[in-house]
């Protein structure tokens, strides 16, 4: 509720900022990427709402994964081109600069988006709590105290509370996992990326992991998800993505998609897929 005593002024600043807000958190304008005579995104444009968890599914070598890092720039799209959060990742249409300010200008950029690999890339020397702090002090510049405290409130939210001071070498496969995500979504992205983050690990360790990312998307987390779990898609997901040969194929709701899909290739993946 309002607070009716909140002076006007600044009732009207806050709705003049909402208006300038963009209404979508990541863009993706046409995007395509070539890995030598291998064209495997072919003009690829999806917008992503404040709030949306957007799961892509598709077969392998379909793209998912060059698109997913397509939007950080991990990958640099040929052409085309990313915003997130109204900002472009690289630099706008027509600035050529040298290549020092493009990676500074990145750096910046890529503070907004989490990014979680198959592989949980830990340091091994280090606690779960030093993991998940390191960011925080060499990039935020955040003071040691105050990261330690983050990022055990981090790990408490993931279900890791009583493995603050252990080593990966100690922990499951999915314990990692989830050590991994804390590490992103303690540096407050706007955006998070999941790359198939289930598909190294044991099937009985799927399902922990999979419900910190649904936390996530009751939160309202903006996420953009690559996975071959359907019940998960279909529980978790504000819409599905089909990509196959480097186009996006169709995407609808989850319910139309697992019970309608509208194309031929989709109902074919689909049917595969769920008989398994």
């Amino acid at each position: 509720m309002e607070d009716p005593h909140r002076p006007v002024a600044g009732r009207a600043h806050d709705q003049r900022a909402a208006e300038r807000r963009p209404s979508f958190m990541v863009e993706l304008r046409n995007i395509h990427k070539n890995f030598g005579r291998l064209h495997v995104l072919k003009g690829i444009s999806l917008n992503v709402q404040r709030g949306e968890a957007v799961v892509i599914i598709g077969p392998s070598g379909s793209g998912k994964s060059t698109l997913l890092r397509c939007v950080n720039h991990l990958e640099q799209p040929d052409s085309g081109e990313v915003l997130v959060d109204g900002e472009y990742m690289g630099l706008p249409p027509g600035n050529r600069v040298g290549r020092a300010p493009l990676e500074a200008r990145l750096d910046q950029m890529r503070q907004k988006v989490g990014i979680v690999f198959q592989r949980f890339n830990l340091f091994p020397h280090m606690t779960a709590v030093e993991n998940v702090m390191e960011g925080l002090i060499t990039v935020k510049r955040t003071p040691r105290a105050i990261a330690r405290g983050m990022a055990v409130e981090m790990l408490e939210r993931v279900g890791l509370a009583d493995k603050v001071d252990v080593h990966p070498s100690r922990l499951s496969g999915g314990q990692q996992q989830r050590v991994a995500i804390a590490r992103s979504l303690v540096m407050q992205p706007k955006v998070m990326l999941f790359d198939e983050v289930t598909s190294a690990l044991d099937p009985e360790l799927i399902g922990e992991v999979l419900e910190v990312m649904r936390d996530l998307a009751r939160s309202g987390q903006t996420m953009l998800i690559v996975t071959h779990e359907m019940d998960f898609a279909r529980s978790a997901a504000s819409r599905v993505v089909f990509l196959d040969e480097g186009v996006i194929v169709e995407e609808a709701p989850p319910e139309r998609m697992f019970s309608k899909p509208e194309t031929e290739r989709a109902s074919q993946f689909l049917r595969k897929i769920l008989d398994r």
